[in-house]
């Protein structure tokens, strides 16, 4: 599987499968504290790890080395102690199945088929809620991704973003937090000028004038037909049910700006209907002009008393941005040109103006999606903010806004690499790849590696059906689940649904791949928070590939539909658990779960 690889996890517990839910580490964690309590008055917070051997047991507790220099006493004597203490618990007999004390005072755990088999019942109970938390406590976050020029389809980079984007949103939602999605159209600029004139250049060429090639800066069909739809007098339905027409003038600029910005908006909405996915709030550049915010955002710096003038230009010391102990995190490398020689303002000014603005609607946590190019503006419009913070007296957080930066995608076709599409001109366009593979390829492969990595999107690959494939092979997981429920129907006392399936013992689920496929359902919540947590959507896909993978493996392993009815119907409740994950997870990703394939 040379596509993904293994999970990376930030927790201590590895890679592998944890055995139980945050819930039960934790109920262990406070058995031994209360162990502990008989050995010391104020016993220490117990972290709980994986063993770096299997053989070695599921749990490691190093809390015995932690308190030998406190109490004066050798580790692996206190281990002993802690663990004839922990021995003598009947609540922990439930739980651990043996204690051993190894090396210098190291305690391994091992659990109780018992605990493990719980969250057979947790998943089957929770249905499509688990893996959710309240860790964002219903605060408001907004997260804005996508982002382009209204000037061209969308591209790949857009494609990521968008894949990106929404299933980052989709994890925070499932984790609690509010969530709002946000479309920046940068439709003020020179961009906007340089589109018109492009339009206006293949509109009076379709009426056999001569043009200027230098006039046309964006190149593909996609101008040609907005030319002659222009022309033609056509109308352009805008997002707000508003009728755009064409004035058929190649030479009224105003009217063709118009009409080419309102069909690229409507293009680029057909794209995002095309990949899945939906904006609660588009806001426009130009808005911040109209409504003097970029003024009012200079006048602020000014007020900072950190501008200059140099050179015709104004600057801003964004060298100087930070105070106190976050001096060295948010200076600039470099001080900044506010308002260029010419009058007009660099791309920074409304940046910041934006961001202030996305502050003041009340949104204290907010989560930029953009490509690694954008890299440079992290620090100079956190610096920005911070200093008009102090003008105004806001508290904006030094870390705000967050980024989620990604690299770029390359795509392959027939083993080379494809650089241009007909429609887009000079590049692939998100449309040409959901068209090639699928919307469900296109969103499982850009959120499948870690943002800052680049790789190659290849579409041999995505349309094969095998195991390489990372989508099919978890889109089959789920179908295979469906055929044995299919093939279970002619058990009249076969568990075919979750509410029955709650009904059932799973005591006879104690085979190693049972177990293992046991541990990666319980492991879904921890994947999630982690997603959230380090804005790392890319978790969900690595999981949804080992889920898939470790019931593979059960199903080859073990025969499903035994004669022994008390273990079929905890096999085929065991299916049903992991047939809800995979559906869950797949739907954060945006992702369908065929019935059959």
């Amino acid at each position: 599987m040379a596509l993904f690889g293994r999970l990376p996890r930030s927790s201590p517990f590895g890679n592998a499968p944890f055995f139980m839910l945050a819930e039960q580490r934790q109920a262990i964690a406070d058995l031994i504290r209360e162990a502990l309590a008989t050995l010391c008055a104020v016993p220490p917070q117990v972290e709980l790890q994986r063993p770096k051997v299997p053989a070695h047991g599921d749990l490691s507790c190093t809390v015995a080395l932690q308190l030998a220099k406190q109490l004066g006493r050798p580790a692996r004597a206190l281990a002993t102690e802690l663990a004839q203490a922990l021995r003598a618990s009947p609540r922990a007999a439930r739980w651990i199945e043996s204690i051993e004390v190894a090396g210098p005072g190291f305690l391994n755990l091992r659990l109780t088929n018992e605990l493990k088999q719980q969250v057979l019942g947790e998943v089957l109970r929770a249905g499509h809620a688990f893996g959710s938390g309240n860790d964002g406590g219903h605060r408001p976050v907004l997260i804005e991704f996508v982002s382009a020029n209204p000037t061209g389809p969308l591209h790949l980079g857009h494609a990521r973003q968008a894949a990106l984007g929404d299933t980052l949103a989709n994890v925070l939602a499932a984790r609690g937090w509010d969530v709002q999605r946000e479309f920046y159209y940068n439709d003020a600029g020179v961009q906007i000028e340089q589109l018109t004139r492009s339009v206006q250049a293949r509109a009076q060429q379709l009426l056999g004038r001569q043009i200027d090639e230098s006039q046309i800066g964006y190149q593909g069909d996609y101008i040609v037909d907005i030319a002659r739809e222009f022309l033609a007098g056509a109308s352009v339905c805008a997002r707000d049910g508003a009728q755009v027409s064409a004035s058929g003038d190649p030479d009224d600029a105003l009217a063709v700006r118009r009409f080419a910005v309102a069909s690229l908006r409507h293009q680029q909405d057909l794209d995002l209907e095309a990949i899945g996915v939906r904006f609660d709030h588009f806001y426009l550049e130009s808005s911040l002009y109209e409504d003097g915010r970029v003024e009012a955002a200079v006048q602020g710096l000014i007020q900072s008393g950190l501008t200059f003038s140099s050179e015709g230009a104004l600057w801003l010391r964004t060298t100087q941005a930070g105070v106190g102990d976050d001096a060295a995190t948010l200076a600039d490398d470099k001080d900044r040109v506010v308002r260029k020689s010419d009058g007009t303002y660099t791309y920074f000014v409304p940046d910041v103006a934006y961001h202030l603005a996305k502050f003041e609607r009340g949104y204290t946590r907010a989560i930029n999606v953009q490509g690694s190019d954008h890299h440079g503006t992290v620090a100079r419009v956190r610096a920005g903010l911070q200093i008009l913070a102090r003008t105004l007296e806001l508290s904006i957080p030094p870390g705000y806004p967050e980024y989620l930066l990604h690299k770029m995608v390359r795509v392959m076709r027939g083993g080379e690499e494809v650089k241009m599409s007909k429609r887009a001109g000079t590049y692939v366009a998100l449309r040409d790849l959901v068209d090639w593979v699928g919307r469900d390829a296109t969103r499982f492969f850009l959120v499948s590696r870690k943002s800052d990595s680049e790789f190659a999107f290849d579409v041999d690959l995505a349309l094969s059906h095998s195991e390489d494939n990372p989508v099919y092979y978890v889109q089959y997981a789920h179908a295979r689940i469906c055929s044995v429920l299919a093939q279970a129907a002619e058990h009249t006392d076969a568990p075919l649904d979750e509410s029955a399936a709650l009904l059932v013992d799973p005591a006879p689920l104690v085979a190693t791949r049972e177990l293992a496929l046991l541990a990666r359902l319980a492991e879904y919540p921890d994947t999630l928070r982690d997603a959230a947590g380090e804005l790392a959507p890319h978790q969900v896909a690595f999981y949804l590939r080992e889920l898939a993978a470790d019931l593979h493996a059960f199903y080859n392993a073990e025969r499903i539909l035994v004669d022994d009815p008390s273990l079929r119907a905890a096999r085929l409740a065991l299916l049903l658990a992991t047939r809800q994950v995979l559906r869950n997870g797949l739907a954060l990703i945006g992702v369908s779960a065929p019935d059959r394939m």
